[in-house]
Parts: C-alpha cells; sequence; structure tokens
C-alpha cells in the first residue's frame, strides 16, 4: 500500500484501488482518487532493489582495476565486498554509486541499467569510510541536508530525521557539531544520514576502519540490527575478513580485480575455492603445507617431515595425483590436544616443538615448528598445559583438511574435491 505520509495533508484519499495494467508495461499499479484528480502510483513504494555487475571492468590507463565482475545481489541482502588493498572493492562499490564510471559491461538496480545515471537519480546511498560530516553544521542539520536538497516540507525533514535519531539511539545529540561527537557517534550520524533518504541501496564504504577495537564490534552489531529493521539492500566494503563473516548474508572475495568466490560465509570457510580464499578467510589463517602424495595401501601426504594419513572421504578425487605435489591446508581450529579432541575424528598425530604460547581464556593458540622448520598454528583447548620449548603431540583432524592443486594454477592453486 501507499504511505499516506507520501500525500499532501491538504487533500483526502478517497478510495485505493490495486489494479494489474498491460497498457503501462507496469506490473501493479495503485490509482488514488482525492479532490477529484487520480494518481497512479507503483504499489508498495520503492521498486525492487536487487543490484547486478554484468561482465562489468574498469580500467584506469592500462591498469585493470576491476576484471570481468559478474555478482547478482538480491533485493534486501547484505552483501559484503572483501578482500585487501587495492583488490577492486572499492572500485567496485564507486561504480555501483556513480562516482566511477565503467569502462565496459553493465551495471544495474533493479531492471534499470544506471551506467549513464547521475549519482543523485540512482536512489542509493552511501557511508564512507571518513564520515564526510560537515563541521559547521550541528547533527540535525548534517542528516537533513540532503532532504533539503530534495525541497521536501519541513515536518517531513523533522520527521524522518527524529525518526532516525531514535533508531540509531542518537535523539540527544542532534543539536551538537560534529567536533563535539565521539567516533562512534559521527558514524552513527553518517549511518542516519544515509537512513533519512530512504533509498533502495545502501553502499557502505570500510565505515567501521576508523574506529577502535571494541566500538567496532559494537557498531558493527547495530549495523546487523539496522539492517534487519530497514530491510533494505546492503553493500559493504571491507577489508576486514572477520566483519564480512560476521555481518554478511553473503560475500564476494576480491583479489587483484577479480572475483575469487561468491558464497555464504560459512560454505567459504569450509569450501574454499582456491588458495588465495583459503587463506583469506578465517583467524588465524588456515595452515599451508607443500606436500607430495603418495600410496603405500592407502594414500599419505608426506612432505619428509610428517607422513599421516588421508582418509578414505577424502582420498578419492586425490587418486589422480598420487606422487605429484600438492598444498595441504588445516585450520588452527582442527589441530587438537589429543587429550580434549573431538571423538568419532579421523585424526592423525604429529610432533611438534612449541615455539610460542597465547593464553586466550577461553583457547589456547600455540605456534609450533616441525623438524624442518615448517611452521604451524593450532587452537587448542584451554585446559591444554603446554610450554616454551616443549615437543607436543597433536592431532590433525583430517576429516576437515583441504588440497589445492599447484598444476592448475601455480599462483592461486584450486581446490581439489
Amino acid at each position: 500500500m501507499v504511505d499516506p505520509t507520501i500525500i499532501d495533508k491538504r487533500y483526502q484519499i478517497q478510495n485505493v484501488v490495486t489494479i494489474k495494467s498491460d497498457l503501462f508495461l507496469l506490473p501493479f499499479f495503485q490509482l488514488l482518487f482525492y479532490n477529484g484528480v487520480t494518481i497512479l502510483v507503483p504499489e508498495g513504494g520503492n521498486t525492487m532493489a536487487s543490484v547486478t555487475f554484468e561482465h562489468v571492468a574498469k580500467k584506469f590507463g592500462d591498469f585493470t582495476a576491476i576484471s570481468d565482475l559478474n555478482i547478482k545481489i538480491e533485493d534486501k541482502e547484505f552483501l559484503v565486498l572483501v578482500g585487501p588493498s587495492g583488490c577492486g572493492k572499492t572500485t567496485a562499490l564507486r561504480c555501483l554509486a556513480g562516482l566511477e564510471e565503467v569502462t565496459s559491461g553493465k551495471v544495474m538496480i533493479g531492471d534499470r541499467v544506471v551506467n549513464d545515471v547521475a549519482p543523485k537519480d540512482r536512489d542509493i546511498a552511501m557511508v564512507f569510510q571518513s564520515y564526510a560530516l560537515y563541521p559547521h553544521m550541528s547533527v540535525f542539520d548534517n542528516m537533513a541536508f540532503g532532504l533539503k536538497l530534495r525541497r521536501l516540507p519541513k515536518a517531513d525533514i523533522q520527521k524522518r530525521v527524529e525518526a532516525s535519531a531514535k533508531i540509531l539511539g542518537i535523539e540527544g545529540l542532534l543539536k551538537r557539531k560534529p567536533r563535539e561527537l565521539s567516533g562512534g557517534q559521527r558514524q552513527r550520524v553518517a549511518l542516519g544520514r544515509a537512513i533519512v533518504r530512504e533509498p533502495k541501496v545502501f553502499l557502505l564504504d570500510e565505515p567501521l576502519s576508523n574506529l577502535d577495537a571494541k566500538l567496532r564490534v559494537q557498531t558493527r552489531a547495530e549495523i546487523t540490527k539496522l539492517h534487519h529493521n530497514l530491510g533494505t539492500t546492503f553493500v559493504y566494503v571491507t577489508h576486514d575478513q572477520t566483519e564480512a563473516m560476521t555481518m554478511a548474508s553473503r560475500i564476494a572475495v576480491m583479489n587483484k580485480g577479480i572475483l575469487q568466490q561468491l558464497d555464504t560465509p560459512q560454505n567459504l570457510y569450509d569450501k574454499p575455492n582456491n588458495l588465495f580464499v583459503a587463506g583469506f578467510i578465517g583467524t588465524p589463517a588456515m595452515n599451508f603445507f607443500n606436500v607430495k602424495i603418495v600410496k603405500d595401501g592407502d594414500l599419505y601426504v608426506d612432505n619428509g617431515e610428517m607422513k599421516i594419513k588421508i582418509p578414505k572421504a577424502k582420498a578419492e578425487p586425490l587418486q589422480k595425483l598420487v606422487g605429484k605435489d600438492v598444498i595441504m591446508g588445516i585450520r588452527p581450529d582442527d589441530i587438537h590436544n589429543p587429550d580434549f579432541a573431538p571423538a568419532n575424528i579421523h585424526g592423525e598425530k604429529v610432533e611438534a616443538k612449541i615455539e610460542v604460547t597465547e593464553l586466550m581464556g577461553n583457547e589456547i593458540l600455540i605456534y609450533l615448528a616441525l623438524p624442518k622448520g615448517s611452521n604451524f598454528v593450532a587452537r587448542v583447548d584451554p585446559r591444554s598445559k603446554y610450554t616454551y620449548g616443549d615437543k607436543a603431540q597433536l592431532l590433525f583432524n583430517m576429516d576437515n583438511c583441504h588440497f589445492f592443486d599447484p598444476s592448475v594454477d601455480a599462483d592461486n592453486p584450486v581446490a581439489v574435491r
């Protein structure tokens, strides 16, 4: 139904009728009859806010910032673009916002190609890393600025700003100037300025990078809650994979301008497509070992420092790689103290020397070295008793190990499944 707040209060709505119209080549409309005038309005207000990158490329001279980017972001989805500095994630966001022109391909919001549409006409709102607040304006005026440019009635501006301030818990700050606010409060004002516009799509460019660690965690939860409450499409850029894993409904991992994998956080963690994704997602990072697949009745991995058996469930796709060099990956979470290992896993014992221990309260991180110097990290039960210099037996959960084949792509070996 149409929001009655968009109708001038001087008029009285006499009737609302929903019709399907082939004449206008649009799906559903509402006919509003008031004061003898008929108005045609799309049903539901804003149309669907999906976002599509279709074979998008962006070059700066001879440098390719984005190469053949293909992503379909569903309506109301929270998609995070993540990757190291220079991977193309912010450039992709700026192309969506209209702040950069694409070199080739199409950018779509809903069913409309917006390549040649001005940023102000794309019905998006962007939250910048630097907040971009006007220092001479109050919080209220900062939040209302875009609405004043659109010449909305003062009463509507007041209503929107106050409603957004209440959502963000900054009702008591509306008369302050940005210099009187903390970093977290400035971030909320920047979010509020975006919310009042009621856009189809929110774009957020590393909005938490200027906050301290504790405030980042708090604001991260607030943005996630805001997304659920608003029910709007969010596209979020960060280099912090923890932010990506905790906030996103799906994550697009980028590197060197190329989309490496687009999937849910859990699938990225459990089933990385290649070595880059495996090493980028997860804290601490996945451990990697250069090994050879050998057959001695069963299949084993051998690197001269350890020889451990591969479970039958993992062995089948590795049969073709017997005698070849591969990269084995295992997450710190899957290396256990044998005394506290989960039941019913295919555990293989590996002896290593403890170099560093980090007690984290609910867990212990231990940094270890194999006899010839290969290093790895384990996350073990806090009841474990390990000290510097000890030789310890650790249990590798081989059910959750990963294998990557460098013969397919030496720079970024693909996963073997």
